[in-house]
């Protein structure tokens, strides 16, 4: 006779063998919050808040899939995943299409793409790759090897320019760089050389990042141009108060002063609505997912998993940090979406690759243990 429940109990353990729930919970409750702040920040006009949903649904489908992949395989897509990404990045270069003053998307007839998303995972795979490879032999000239492999596609996305792209994927290589231990001193030194190197990076940025940078230090300077999107979010987060306005209530929000705002300005909406305490219980719970990131970075078996882990999670803060503090008002104006709250379904993707990798790590190596 055959055991039905015996099979069915089988199956649904093999199908969440390679969840990690701590994470998965973390995650969820982001996302829960998101979900809800993108149905208040669209409900007047076009409601978006079915269209994220299924976002969530096809990324968390990817990343069960990721999560199951060992390490061992993740790294076999380490080169081609890069190659990939830099040859694309070139393509926008030379036969992108220009939006809003940005060659950014290629066009591939039915859809386009951005091919800068997938840097954000392609490149500390593959410096987490190229360190596992010389771990035993670590010379300075290998971190200088990282660094221009990184410095690569950091050029060819800034060039788009994507200026807020660029610098998670910055981030991102440079924390793999760090945890293969970078002497401090050469860190330092990096900060002097770019330090010194400051007027000649203003004089190659595009007038309008200049013009972010200006508004940033006086946003009153410009209220109705350049000012006008940071003005409105500091209102909307002052606004809110110890408590909030309460869901659905905030009057920044539903009268349309606030640009993008189930997107890049998203934070400003919820801030509105929840306040001071909304926002201290936001931050906890991204403490808690890096927290939980860091966890399973020290635990991994590997310097390639470590690495990967690491980067990973500290990723996930520098994407909170950059738009949490440009809708603050104390960080100039980037394209940079709040992660697991903004609407969007290719940084979603990307953001629950990273999950789906970080739950890959943790739970094989259980299993190699048992």
């Amino acid at each position: 006779m055959i055991d039905v429940v015996g099979t069915l109990r089988r199956g649904w353990l093999n199908l969440i063998s390679h969840i990690d729930f701590p994470l998965l919970l973390i995650t969820m409750s982001i996302m829960g919050v998101g979900l809800a702040t993108v149905h208040s920040a669209t409900i007047d006009g076009n409601q978006r808040i079915l269209s994220q949903a299924g976002n969530m649904g096809v990324a968390m489908v990817i990343m069960w899939f990721v999560a199951r992949l060992p390490p061992q395989k993740l790294m076999r897509f380490a080169i081609p995943l890069y190659v990939l990404g830099i040859i694309l990045l070139i393509a926008v270069f030379l036969f992108g299409i220009k939006i809003n003053g940005a060659k950014r998307w290629l066009p591939l007839g039915f859809t386009r793409i951005q091919p800068s998303e997938i840097m954000k995972i392609a490149m500390p795979l593959m410096l987490a790759w190229y360190f596992q490879k010389y771990e035993s032999t670590l010379k300075f000239k290998h971190y200088a090897i990282a660094a221009l492999l990184l410095f690569v596609p950091f050029a060819l996305i800034a060039k788009q320019p994507d200026l807020g792209t660029a610098l998670l994927v910055g981030a991102a290589g440079f924390y793999v760089i760090f945890f293969a231990g970078l002497p401090w001193k050469v860190i330092v030194g990096l900060f002097a050389i770019a330090a010194a190197a400051a007027p000649l990076l203003w004089s190659m940025m595009h007038d309008y990042q200049r013009k972010r940078i200006l508004t940033l230090i006086d946003p009153t300077s410009d209220p109705l141009g350049a000012g006008y999107h940071i003005i409105q979010a500091t209102i909307a987060i002052g606004s809110g108060g110890p408590i909030g306005k309460g869901y659905l209530n905030g009057t920044q929000t539903h009268l349309e002063f606030i640009p993008e705002k189930h997107t890049d300005f998203i934070f400003a909406v919820y801030s509105e609505e929840w306040g001071l305490m909304g926002n201290a219980l936001l931050l906890v719970l991204y403490i808690l997912l890096i927290g939980r990131g860091l966890i399973i970075a020290s635990g991994a078996p590997t310097l390639f998993s470590r690495l990967l882990a690491g980067a990973i999670t500290l990723g996930f803060f520098t994407y909170a940090f950059i738009n949490m503090g440009m809708v603050s008002g104390i960080l100039p104006v980037v394209g940079v979406p709040l992660p697991f709250m903004s609407y969007g379904g290719t940084a979603l993707v990307t953001l629950f690759l990273g999950i789906g990798i970080l739950m890959s790590i943790h739970t094989h190596r259980m299993l190699v243990k048992k």
